[in-house]
């Protein structure tokens, strides 16, 4: 029996990894390719710590981790030719560019075994009846993926078999990133991190929209690499029945919701689901570039863009009320604002980042798309003292309890007022 390649992509991890279960030589596989090296340099270095991080896990198991850069396709090929290798695994994916890796990798005549492991039910799973490929509304879809048998978790392998003399190839140097404040990469921080994450849990249904209180897991990055199984992270909030346990439950859910979208949506980064509501967008470069700098006078905005700069990472709250900011009261069209996302969000993936981007435009898969939410209110809601606007937004620090929403009733600070470009709303704003 030959060896096998394990081309691991979005699961950089030893727990519950199917490509890593079974007997025989198994290949663990990474290849950088050079035409995604540019989208984010956050996820690049991300990406460069996990990696760093699997090859010396698999290292203490006696394996290593195969680096290759160039096409992924034509890399696997090349190597499973070097080591006869009679089969090739993959976990599967929905993204355009996955499906057609997957399609190049069967036209290479290789034995191909596609493997669960990037979602908790894999896409096809939950289908609606009458049919369809995909829920367009999330709770029939919860609803139904909450009582689907899940499959049983993969093994974690004590030792890696490979064959002998394969060059392991080397990692680049560790790029720098733009977020001076990320978190580090890697499963073995995951790990740690899920740890904690299971003891608070229980508090997620009451504080995870508490913008100050950041009571959320802050997983997202690791399971968007596949540092973390998001099996094994739904079989552990589903065995903990807190009222917390099962809110974040029901957010892995709406993950997974949003990969079986884009697997019958596959353009969803740039194709609005709803065309007839993907209309009337002006292009305002000034008020665009206020809102990226965190600049546009409106305190939870400003502290929500700043945030993103500074940790590539965004509460969500703080994520849908900006991208609601962006699109329902300055006009501007949900793909710049998804593209700047993606720019900066370690944990940036087409379902998710694409998928929410449209619900809040109002052409995704809101039942309400014409809903618009005001950025004051939900400031007084969700940051009613102000804590987290003062967090990161330092000219508003001296600013006391909930007037630091509403700056521009005070004089001689050093904030802008709202966007000159937005004046319009103004009497709105400060309602």
């Amino acid at each position: 029996m030959g060896a096998r390649i394990a081309l691991l992509t979005r699961d950089l991890r030893i727990h519950d990894n199917p490509l890593l279960s079974g007997d025989g030589e198994i290949v663990p596989l990474f290849v950088l390719d050079p035409r995604l090296a540019g989208l984010s340099a956050n996820r690049q270095r991300f990406l460069h710590q996990c990696l760093a991080d699997l090859r010396n896990t698999l290292r203490e198991r006696g394996g290593d981790l195969v680096i290759r850069e160039g096409d992924p396709v034509a890399e696997t090929v090349r190597l499973a030719r070097e080591v006869d290798a009679t089969e090739v695994w993959v976990a599967g994916d929905v993204t355009d560019y996955a499906q057609r890796r997957e399609r190049r990798l069967r036209e290479a005549r290789l034995d191909l075994t596609v493997t669960p492991g990037v979602t908790v039910l894999p896409a096809g799973a939950v289908r609606p009846g009458g049919g369809g490929d995909s829920y367009r509304v999330f709770t029939p879809y919860w609803k139904a993926w909450e009582k689907t048998r899940w499959r049983v978790p993969a093994a974690t392998p004590r030792k890696i078999a490979m064959p002998d003399s394969i060059a392991a190839g080397t990692l680049p140097e560790l790029p720098a990133g733009d977020s001076p404040d990320a978190i580090p990469g890697g499963e073995t921080e995951a790990r740690r991190r899920l740890r904690s994450w299971m003891r608070e849990i229980s508090r997620y249904d009451d504080e995870h929209d508490d913008l100050a209180a950041d009571n959320t897991s802050r997983l997202s990055a690791y399971l968007r690499f596949g540092c973390l199984s998001p099996l094994e992270l739904a079989l552990a909030a589903k065995a903990d029945d807190s009222p917390g346990a099962q809110a974040y439950l029901r957010q892995l859910a709406w993950r997974d919701f949003y990969y079986q979208v884009t697997a019958a949506f596959p353009k969803i980064s740039t194709e609005a689901m709803r065309p007839k509501a993907d209309t009337g967008w002006r292009y305002d470069e000034d008020a665009f570039q206020h809102w990226q700098d965190g600049l546009t006078g409106v305190p939870v905005v400003d502290a929500g863009m700043r945030q993103l700069r500074a940790e590539g990472w965004m509460h969500n709250r703080a994520r849908l009320i900006t991208a609601a900011f962006l699109t329902k009261h300055l006009g501007i069209d949900w793909r710049l604002g998804l593209q700047w996302f993606f720019r900066w969000l370690i944990d940036g993936d087409v379902p998710n980042n694409s998928g929410n981007w449209q619900w809040t435009a109002g052409t995704g898969n809101d039942t309400r798309p014409y809903r618009k939410f005001n950025p004051i209110r939900q400031a007084q809601r969700f940051d009613p003292q102000g804590d987290y606007v003062r967090r990161y937004v330092p000219e508003l620090k001296g600013v006391d309890g909930v007037a630091v929403h509403q700056p521009w009733r005070l004089p001689g600070l050093d904030y802008p007022g709202p966007l000159e470009s937005h004046r319009d709303e103004a009497v709105w704003l400060r309602a």
